[in-house]
Parts: structure tokens; sequence; C-alpha cells
């Protein structure tokens, strides 16, 4: 039989793999975080018709002439271009800017994905649309990460709860007038917490005398009563500071506070005295989150602040052309990817997130057409080498009526 009957045959099913790839690449325009494949083609081995000869002395060398036997696949590689970001406003929606692939657990076995298209099940977890739990780091009651521990499924129920915290520390910051009158009163407030995250009332009370201020003060509810001084300098800066923390109040569930009065100045004419911040904290729940590009999960709570309440786990390869592409828009390692080096958002060459976005496809549909002719005129032309190699043997055939 003839040999390019053969090499048709083997052109035809090469540019059918090439029009099925082409096709599936299409078909998954619109697919979130969809890598497009490319077709590579190799030819098979030739078939050598004369070996080459060495020169030799008045005979010059040959070449050796083979004949080839066809085409074959070489292989079908995954570009991983980045694709083009889609405003989505939903806060589950995640993309990744850079290298990197979500870790997702489906059925116990742990894969990768590009597509951030989540949502909350019903128990709060973070699952991808098939039901894989995606992958990170639970923060502890006071809002820190360990990333050295496990990985689990990020779960943000509706319960979540940010505990209470009593308050240890207060300041104070702005101006004593100089040149009030001896014996002006000055009341200044501030919400302080106790351990069960009730709110009471802490006032300090600056009285002017002939050499400064007289500060009194006490915790509404409680025992905690304290008293001090301060003087300034001819320059409004301290000279004298004297203020004792407020002691704890273990029936009233206060602990004990420590008032910083350090930022005060004594300055003529301004009397901006004012209450600055403290560290306690009243018990709240869970009501919106956002994603921050690190990939932290801040959670903002009814009372008023914010917590991290997890952090999204990215993972990288070194070659993640590799990857075995495991259908759901999952990836699995295998011995040609490396292993999946895990670690957050922005470091170890992985890239950041960005929430409320979708990476699209990075399906070129003007290539992908363009590839599509190609494909079609290459199946076109090794049906023409089948067609005219049957002539050919239809002719042998004739050669004896």
């Amino acid at each position: 039989m003839l040999r390019s009957l053969f090499s048709g045959i083997s052109g035809l099913r090469a540019h059918q793999t090439m029009l099925d790839v082409t096709g599936n690449n299409i078909a998954n325009v619109n697919t979130a975080g969809f890598k497009t494949s490319q077709v590579q083609f190799q030819d098979t081995l030739s078939q050598v018709v004369n070996n080459a000869g060495a020169p030799q002395a008045g005979i010059g060398g040959t070449n050796p002439a083979q004949v080839g036997l066809g085409v074959k696949v070489a292989g079908i590689t995954t570009n991983f271009q980045q694709g083009a970001a889609q405003l989505t406003n939903r806060a589950t929606d995640m993309m990744i800017s850079g290298d990197g692939f979500f870790v997702v657990d489906k059925g116990g076995q742990q894969l990768y994905s590009r597509a951030g298209a989540f949502s909350f099940d019903a128990l709060g977890q973070l699952v991808t649309p098939d039901g894989g739990m995606v992958q990170g780091w639970s923060a502890d009651a006071a809002g820190e990460i360990d990333l050295n521990s496990p990985l689990r499924g990020l779960q943000l129920p509706v319960s979540t709860l940010m505990g209470a915290a009593p308050s240890t520390t207060a300041d104070y910051k702005g101006n004593l007038p100089s040149d009030a009158a001896v014996g002006t009163v000055l009341n200044r407030q501030i919400d302080v917490f106790d351990a069960a995250g009730g709110a009471r009332s802490m006032n300090l009370s600056f009285t002017r005398t002939a050499t400064g201020w007289d500060i009194a003060g006490s915790v509404a509810g409680t025992t905690s009563t304290q008293t001090g001084s301060i003087t300034f300098t001819t320059a409004g800066a301290i000279d004298t500071l004297t203020f004792p923390p407020f002691p704890a109040d273990a029936a009233a569930g206060t602990s004990a506070i420590a008032v910083d009065l350090t930022a005060l100045t004594g300055f003529a004419e301004l009397e901006t005295v004012a209450a600055g911040a403290q560290d306690g904290r009243a018990a709240g729940t869970l009501q919106a989150f956002a994603i921050n590009s690190d990939g932290t999960v801040m959670g903002s709570f009814s009372n008023g602040l914010k917590q991290a309440i997890g952090r999204v786990a990215l993972a990288n390869f070194a070659n993640p052309s590799g990857l075995e592409k495991s259908g759901s828009s999952l990836y699995a390692p295998t011995v040609n990817s490396g292993d999946a080096q895990v670690g957050a958002a922005g470091t170890g060459g992985r890239g950041t997130l960005a929430g409320g976005s979708l990476e699209m496809s990075n399906v070129d549909l003007s290539a992908e057409f363009t590839n599509l002719i190609v494909a079609q005129r290459g199946f076109q032309a090794n049906s023409r080498v089948i067609t005219t190699s049957d002539e050919v043997l239809q002719e042998l055939v004739n050669l004896k009526r």
C-alpha cells in the first residue's frame, strides 16, 4: 500500500484533534477562569531510503534520503496567561491577579482552581458551584491568623461573634488652656467596657489650680476612682504628671485601666482637651465582610469594629502546564507539575486577590477562528492526499483489464 495513504490518515487524525481542542476553547469562551489549550504537532518516524555516505577520495559525501510517515500530536499545552477582570460586586467572588490557584477540597481530594465564583452553603462554608470547599486559615478570637497551621475549609456562619473585651487603656489628647482662671473645671468622658462588654462611662475632671491642673477620675457603676495632677512648662510641654491607673473592680467586671495623658499640652487660649480611644469593646455579630488583596477576610461587626475572620490560601507550582484538568474548572497535580507551594496571596510569587471580581476566560476568539480555518484546510488537504492515493491505487488495479 502507498505510504502517502497512511500519512494522509495521520494528518486527518491530528487535525481532527486540533478541531476538537479549538472547539472546546470556543465552547468555554465565557467560562470563568478557563485557560485555553493549544495543540502541538510533530512528524512521526521517517523511513530511510538511502543512508548517508561519507566523503572519500575523489567522491563527495551523500545525504540520507528519507520518506516521512506522517504527523502526530506531540502535546496539548494549557496557556495560563492572565484573563481579563469582570466586575461582579458579589462579596464572595474572588479573582487572582497574577500566578497561583485557589485550593479546593472536593471529596477529600485537594484540587486547584483559577475560577473564584464562590458562595456560602447552609453551614456558612465557602464553596465552589459544585460543592468543593475553599481552603484557608481561620482566625482565632483575637483575629490572629497562624499561616503555619493546617489548611481547613473557610467558614463564615451567620452566628459568627466577636467576643467582648474589657478596657485596659484609654488616652486623652488636646490642650489645657494655661490662661484659664483658677477653679475652672473641665469634664471629659469616654465609654469603657467591662468583661461582659457592658459600656461604662469613665469621667476625668480637670480643675485649674495656681500651678497647674488637678485631675480626678471615676468609672460609673464601679468603686474605681483615681486622682492626680499635671503641670506644664512655659513652653506648653508637660513638666510633671501623676495619674495612676484606675484599679480593677472584680464585682463590676472591670479591669485596671491605665490612662495615657502624655499627649496633653498647656498652651494659652486653646481648650481642646478630649477623650481619645480605648482598647475595650462590646460583643458583636457579623454583618458583612470584604476580601483584602492578601486574601484576608475582614468581617464588619455590629459593634462597629472590623476583625480578621480568616485568610484564603493560594498555591503555585513549578510547572503549572503540567497540571491535569479534572473538570469543573479544577486542576489536579501530576508528577510533572511539581508539588503545590501553599501560602498567602502576595507572597512567594503568588498573585494578589481582588474581591467582587472574576477572572474571565483567556480565549482569544479571533485566534481560535483562525485555528478553525487552519485545521479545516489541513483536514481537507490530508483528505485530498487520501483521495489522490486512492486514484493511484485505482490506476494500478486498472492496469490489468
